[in-house]
Parts: C-alpha cells; sequence; structure tokens
C-alpha cells in the first residue's frame, strides 16, 4: 500500500472527541466550506502555509521568505502587510519559506504519512488510551482519503485499537459504507435539516448525508452514532430545525445528538489564510437557548448533550 494520507494535525490525549482519552488524527481536505469552520487550513488537499502576520517581522526589514520563495508566492502589499499569491504557493513541495522563517510566522499544513508512519504514532500513544480510548479520525474530513483510511482501519482493527470517526457524512454512498464498517464510534454533523439553508451556509445540499445516514442505519453496522450540529444563531438554531432533526432521529433509531455551541476560534486561522471570516459579528447562543434546544431532545426520548459535557 503505497497511498499516503495528508494530515495537518495529531492530537495525543484528546478527551473530547470518542470515549476515554484518544489520539486525534486530522485529515486536511473538505467536500464542505462551512462559514464557521474553525479549520480553514483543512479545506483543501493541496499542501499549503498559513502566516502568523503578528509575529513576522517584516517591518524590522526581514525579507527571508521572499528571498527563500521559488515561486514568487510572497510579496508585500501596498499597505506594507506580507501577501501571499495562494495559486501559485500550492505548487510548491519544499516549502522554503516556512524553513528559512527566522521568527515562526509561517507554519507547514499538512504533512504526509504512510500507513506504517501514521501506525507507529498510535501504537506509540497505546498506553496512553487506557481501556476505553482510542483512536479518532477528524478533519477536515477523513473520507476525502478513503483509501488510506480503510487501510490504516484494517491495521487498527488487528491490533484492537477502538476507531472512531468525525465526519460530515457527504460521500459517495460505497465510500462511506465502506469506510463506516471499520468503525467502533461515529459522530456525523448534520447541520441544516432545511436543504436550502444547508446549501447557503455549507455549500451543498443535506440529502447525501441524510441519506448516508439512513443506509448506515439500515446495514448490519453495529456501532454507535452520536449526531452533532455546531449551533449557530440565526441559522439553525430554531425550534422547527430541531423538531424536524427530532423527526428523522426518531424514524431511523436514532437516540443520540451533541449540540455544540458556535464559537470563534477559528478567525484567527482564516485570517492567517487570506480569507475573510463572515461569522466575526455573529451572536452567541446564550446558556438559556441551548438548555431549550436540550429540552426540546431529551422531551422526545433522545439523549442530547451539550458541548464537552457528554458520557463518552
Amino acid at each position: 500500500m503505497k497511498e499516503k494520507g495528508l494530515i495537518f494535525d495529531i492530537q495525543s490525549f484528546s478527551v473530547h472527541d470518542g470515549p476515554g482519552c484518544r489520539t486525534s488524527v486530522f485529515f486536511t481536505g473538505c467536500p464542505l466550506q462551512c462559514k464557521w469552520c474553525a479549520n480553514p487550513e483543512s479545506w483543501t488537499k493541496k499542501k499549503h502555509i498559513m502566516v502568523a502576520e503578528n509575529v513576522c517581522k517584516w517591518k524590522n526589514g526581514c525579507r527571508s521568505c521572499i528571498n527563500a520563495c521559488s515561486h514568487d508566492s510572497i510579496k508585500f502589499s501596498e499597505d506594507g502587510k506580507l501577501k501571499i499569491s495562494w495559486d501559485t504557493c500550492e505548487k510548491c513541495e519544499t516549502f522554503d519559506c516556512v524553513n528559512m522563517c527566522p521568527n515562526n510566522a509561517l507554519k507547514q499544513c499538512v504533512k504526509e504519512y504512510t500507513v506504517d508512519e501514521l501506525m507507529r504514532i498510535l501504537k506509540r500513544d497505546f498506553n496512553n488510551w487506557g481501556s476505553d480510548g482510542g483512536v479518532t479520525f477528524t478533519g477536515g474530513d477523513p473520507l476525502m482519503h478513503h483509501e488510506f483510511l480503510v487501510e490504516v482501519l484494517k491495521k487498527c482493527y488487528d491490533s484492537q485499537i477502538h476507531k472512531a470517526i468525525e465526519t460530515s457524512g457527504y460521500a459517495k454512498q460505497e465510500v462511506f459504507l465502506e469506510v463506516l464498517k471499520y468503525i467502533d464510534f461515529a459522530f456525523i454533523d448534520v447541520k441544516n435539516m432545511d436543504r436550502e439553508k444547508h446549501k447557503q451556509g455549507i455549500g451543498v445540499y443535506n440529502d447525501l448525508i441524510l441519506s448516508n445516514i439512513e443506509a448506515l442505519k439500515r446495514s448490519n453496522w453495529n456501532g454507535r452514532l452520536v449526531l452533532r450540529q455546531p449551533t449557530i444563531a440565526g441559522y439553525n438554531d430554531s425550534d422547527e430545525n430541531a423538531y424536524k432533526l427530532i423527526e428523522f432521529m426518531n424514524k431511523n433509531s436514532l437516540y443520540e445528538i451533541n449540540l455544540l455551541k458556535f464559537h470563534r476560534l477559528g478567525e484567527t486561522k482564516w485570517n492567517q489564510l487570506g480569507k475573510e471570516y463572515e461569522y466575526s459579528k455573529y451572536g452567541d447562543m446564550t446558556n438559556e437557548k441551548m438548555e431549550h434546544l436540550q429540552q426540546l431532545y431529551l422531551d422526545n426520548n433522545i439523549a442530547c448533550y451539550i458541548g464537552d459535557n457528554t458520557p463518552f
């Protein structure tokens, strides 16, 4: 197996991404483009960089990155700020600018791993997990690397490693089911039950996601499934949306949902990628509103967890 996975982060001692203490593996590449995304560096499967302008020393005359870039992708804009030509930057394979920056203002977002390289890391962490921990594959969306992921999952199975996934569920059904059959615990996002609003906020309709969940429930998969919803004021926090999701869950014998309170932790990353963060001025979700939504699910015999207050 010569396939390599593109991964932008690996976090040991993760405690909010499945049962117990876990190692979370963040794949790059995502079929969705959520306007509030906390990890926008994960959207593309191409290798790229991020720029931390607050530590860049261009005002002191540093030009290390400009001199190192063989693609002429780095310049200074008219207002004196570092400007990246992303189209040419993403063609780079050497990242000389990152290596030459004396101030760590540039970061390579993506690294390649072979199956064996990733397994060595997981086996290194094995003793940290305890009896109920394991590995969680997240992203981005790990389904974007399904061939690589299946090979890793097979080796995890052979090593008796508990396997969880966080996914948008937006993939060809045969890919979705092929990966999920190796998974013990799954988080699947359902961001809005209204297909037009889903398209507005995510970039795609929700039909494929919902049909994949239905297909999973019809299959002989015996893992644990928890739906997740990043809850955003004015987008998907209405009672109407909750009742539609409750109806869908009851129809498909789904009994757990995790509501995640909207946050702006990804705003800095958007800026470092030269992207505009549209949600910087959106209102926060109040605790009262989150508890109100939680009660709607509880009243319909669905276990509803808010944030990291979960039994897993």
